[in-house]
């Protein structure tokens, strides 16, 4: 098997664990995935930002700025955003490179499973949609990708309305930004909201805020990557 991101050949280890249970071969090699820089250490518990506070001054702003009180209960995230992870998400976000995703699986998988065990098993993930025009134009939802490495039943309660991308915008101006969604489905039952990055957490709080007007008791969020 050869690495999805440098397309080298990679060695897959064996030993009994891999035989008994017939482990699939990494899709990522050693030298690559050891660029991926995952989260560790003291972290916001609300944002997942690196920190030496419980709560970070961003999440405290999002407290005291609110008109009401934040819809997000809080979010995970699994890597850092370093030059690495930023080329592999341009390649397979922007570039519609697919199959370059799977890199991420089992990292996110395996974080879902430690971190969001106290989820009650009735738990919706909804990934975060894309508008129309950004799915025609990418061929795939990134957040969809990621919602299907975690064993929760999903299901699409919001959809986008066309705005212009986050990624041109301007701290300010994302923060400042109107509720691009519109409820699909009313759901009365907890939800993790999935995406490929949390960076002021914006577009995860309109979501948030909506559903919890249509009767969701509680949502967090899941994300791969903390900008």
């Amino acid at each position: 098997m050869h690495c999805l991101w440098c397309n080298q050949q990679t060695i897959a280890e064996t030993n009994w664990s891999t035989l008994l249970f017939l482990s699939r071969p990494a899709s990522i090699c050693k030298a690559c995935e050891q660029k991926l820089e995952k989260l560790t250490g003291k972290r916001c518990a609300r944002c997942s930002r690196m920190c030496e506070e419980n709560v970070c001054a961003d999440c405290r702003w999002w407290e005291t700025h609110s008109k009401e009180r934040d819809a997000l209960t809080s979010n995970y995230s699994v890597f850092a955003y370093n030059e690495a992870i930023q080329d592999m998400v341009t390649k397979w976000k922007y570039r519609g490179d697919y199959c370059l995703g799977n890199i991420f699986k089992s990292h996110f998988h395996q974080a879902f499973k430690q971190h969001f065990h106290f989820l009650p098993k009735h738990t919706i993930a909804v990934p975060i949609p894309l508008s129309e025009e950004r799915l025609l134009e990418r061929g795939f939802n990134q957040a969809k990708m990621l919602a299907d490495f975690i064993p929760l039943k999903q299901a699409e309660t919001v959809a986008r309305i066309h705005g212009e991308k986050q990624s041109k915008k301007t701290r300010k101006e994302r923060l400042n930004t109107k509720n691009p969604f519109t409820i699909t489905k009313k759901v009365n039952k907890p939800i993790l909201l999935v995406d490929d990055i949390y960076t002021t957490g914006t577009t995860l709080r309109h979501a948030a805020r909506l559903l919890k007007q249509n009767g969701c008791p509680d949502v967090y969020a899941f994300t791969l990557i903390r900008g």
